[in-house]
């Protein structure tokens, strides 16, 4: 059929891999097309996973090591925190990187298209476009031809069936908006990326829980360190819950009540607790 557009290499996503891929195709003289349905290139990655957190990280780390100074004889007294320029701060260095990104495409005569990717035939790709800030279809469709293509989609967070829709149910994507710091907070899952989270949330104010089915914290980390770090932070935590599966979740006025089940025949499980805001991170 006739295709809108051909190209040697067919980058389909925009992230750390996709983009360092189509970059450097075109440094070698390839003709490049790169593919991604959101308006920012950079992926997860750069705009809604490592770097937004790790800038809120360091903040809670230089906030968190301040504090350990009074000890010292160093007193800076309680912090007061403006939470709409720290939400600006971690938008202007993800705005930095991704508009950098944008800038090297250019340079390297990248085609870069908006849109859905979906492969019609071998050589074939069609892009359902998109929209505005987020993915919204515009209904228009190409036809791409490409000679090689090379597949960087990444992945999604997992929605748990039962979880209400409930503004108060974030995945990482939504902790990281920052709009408020809740009272109590749990993290579902106990991985690195909802602890990151938790992290950020305790150093500004709130208390943590955390549920996990497996008898540890950060479950693919080495056992000595995970130690040293939950001895670190134990004080951010009023319940650490192991071996345990969360079962159902219900929006009520005073929060996100959550009901818990042991995952080991015979265990007991903690009673059903209710949450300001609640981070799915499975």
């Amino acid at each position: 059929g006739s295709a809108d557009l051909d190209c040697d290499l067919l980058v389909l996503g925009a992230g750390p891999g996709g983009y360092s891929a189509a970059f450097r195709a075109a440094d070698l003289g390839l003709k490049v097309v790169l593919v991604e349905r959101y308006a920012a290139l950079g992926g997860v990655c750069l705009n809604v996973g490592c770097i937004p957190s790790k800038a809120l990280l360091h903040v809670a780390s230089v906030m968190d090591e301040v504090s350990h100074m009074a000890a010292l004889g160093v007193d800076f007294g309680a912090p007061s925190i403006n939470i709409d320029m720290l939400r600006s701060h971690k938008e202007k260095v993800v705005g930095k990187l991704t508009g950098g990104l944008a800038a090297m495409a250019k340079m390297r005569k990248v085609t870069v298209m908006r849109g859905y990717g979906a492969f019609v035939g071998a050589n074939h790709l069609e892009v359902d476009e998109t929209s505005g800030s987020a993915q919204e279809k515009t209904g228009k469709k190409q036809t791409l031809v490409f000679k090689t293509c090379i597949i960087a989609a990444g992945s999604q967070a997992v929605r748990l069936p039962f979880m209400p829709e409930d503004p108060r149910v974030v995945d990482s994507t939504g902790a990281l908006e920052l709009k408020e710091v809740p009272k109590r907070m749990l993290i579902l899952g106990g991985g690195i990326i909802g602890l990151e989270m938790g992290t950020v949330y305790s150093t500004l104010g709130a208390r943590l829980d955390v549920v996990e089915m497996l008898d540890g914290l950060m479950p693919g980390a080495d056992r000595d360190l995970v130690k040293v770090w939950q001895k670190m932070n134990a004080p951010r935590f009023d319940n650490i819950m192991l071996k345990t599966k969360t079962v159902g979740a219900k929006a009520t006025p005073a929060g996100i009540e959550v009901t818990f089940e042991s995952a080991e025949p015979g265990g007991t499980a903690p009673a059903p607790q209710t949450y300001d805001l609640v981070l799915q991170a499975v």
